[in-house]
């Protein structure tokens, strides 16, 4: 009798054990508040060879010349640089690079920590079909594979077209196939981790039916999304605001939606559209949005971003106010009570546009260029702690809350 007890609890330890080693996979974006992630900061020392990259201006990196408007609060980093900026002390300034894999491993343990359930990690097709871009996305893009099995947060690749000219198609499709195989794309043993969508690994094209001149249309698009499905991928696709309606920001061509039918969730692109005043207008704006993905069996993830700004790039632009998370609150609980499935953020590292949800300084570097601190009443990862919040609500394990939550 002893030894068929001990028989007993050693297969329940076992099972137990053998549970607790099984690895988290994400089959859905479904249920899911998933990020942007640029992945683009260089600085010179960094091994990269890209120099100050997207820091600096059109005299370099230095007080009066950059393109970010948000400061990172730099004080977790393993690895940081110092710049020729400088706080009202006198002491300098320093910025991380996202080339290191320390940045980035840094990054997935915020994501795990406040309850972001993770992010799509942007390909540049402009920046891949060069070799200096390609190395440098490459290595991020390693890094964040091996950060989100580390920490069991999902992941996955978005393109996005800005930059592509119409003949690069096959550059993305090239690349897709060369990640596939190196990350193991579709082997969930090996990279648990990975979105799936539909039964297939989720794949994201970002940049299709705006009317900004671009240097590829639908034609391309259509190319690209064929060739991901014919691949074995599940597609979301990146749209214009005003996609549904063909208006304001989306190129006249009824194409469009023939081409958002053949996908499996598409992702309207919200910043700067409107701001903290102007959003509950915009409201009915998601709900009909959802209507239609609804009946024409598309998946629909509505975008929030908690502000936004670019001042250092384009000083004539008026910057969107945070209003100490109130702004970004109200959307993402307004897409919650619109029925939303599924949550889009802009972006987790966009200190370029004043977008970032991760951790920024409140603290920030004076002089002639001028920035933008998290609010002297919050704390710098206020943004984040939100964030999560809404995933907690959006997977009803607490009670939705139309007005900001407070942090206890």
């Amino acid at each position: 009798m002893k030894r068929v007890i001990k028989v007993l609890v050693f297969l329940v330890i076992s099972i137990g054990v053998s549970a607790q080693a099984v690895p988290k996979r994400y089959n859905s974006y479904k249920g899911l508040v998933m990020a942007g992630y640029q992945g683009w900061f260089n600085a010179p020392d960094d091994g990269a060879d890209r120099g100050w990259y997207h820091y600096k201006g059109n005299n370099g990196f230095t007080p009066g010349s950059c393109t970010v408007d948000m400061w990172p609060d730099v004080s977790e980093y393993e690895k940081t640089y110092q710049t020729t900026f400088s706080f009202e002390d006198g002491s300098p300034a320093y910025v991380f690079s996202s080339y290191d894999e320390s940045t980035v491993n840094l990054h997935f343990s915020w994501m795990k920590e406040y309850g972001l359930d993770g992010v799509f990690m942007q390909r540049f097709v402009g920046e891949i079909k060069n070799k200096s871009g390609k190395h440098h996305f490459d290595k991020v893009l390693a890094s964040a594979m091996k950060a989100a099995n580390q920490y069991e947060r999902a992941i996955c690749v978005m393109y996005d077209l800005s930059g592509m000219q119409s003949g690069d198609e096959q550059v993305l499709l090239n690349d897709i196939e060369e990640i596939a195989v190196k990350h193991s794309l579709k082997d969930r043993t090996k990279n648990p981790s990975y979105l799936y969508h539909n039964g297939k690994p989720l794949v994201t094209v970002w940049g299709v039916g705006f009317n900004d001149n671009r240097r590829y249309g639908l034609k391309e698009a259509e190319y690209i999304i064929n060739g991901l499905k014919a691949r074995g991928f599940s597609v979301m696709l990146g749209i214009p605001t005003y996609w549904r309606e063909l208006k304001t920001d989306t190129e006249a061509n009824p194409g469009l939606h023939r081409l958002i039918k053949k996908c499996d969730v598409v992702m309207p692109w919200f910043v700067g559209r409107y701001n903290e005043a102007g959003y509950e207008n915009f409201r009915k704006h998601i709900k009909e949005d959802i209507a239609w993905a609804k009946k024409n069996n598309v998946d629909y993830a509505p975008l929030s971003f908690p502000g936004f700004s670019w001042r250092n790039m384009k000083p004539r632009d008026t910057p969107i106010e945070r209003n100490k998370g109130n702004f970004l609150w109200k959307q993402l609980a307004g897409a919650l009570a619109s029925g939303a499935e599924m949550l889009y953020v802009a972006m987790f590292d966009e200190i370029d546009e004043g977008t970032a949800i991760f951790k920024c300084a409140k603290r920030v570097p004076v002089g002639k260029s001028v920035f933008v601190p998290i609010e002297e009443e919050l704390q710098t990862d206020h943004y984040l702690w939100l964030v999560g919040e809404a995933g907690r609500m959006l997977r009803k394990e607490v009670p939705l809350q139309m007005a900001q939550p407070k942090r206890q």
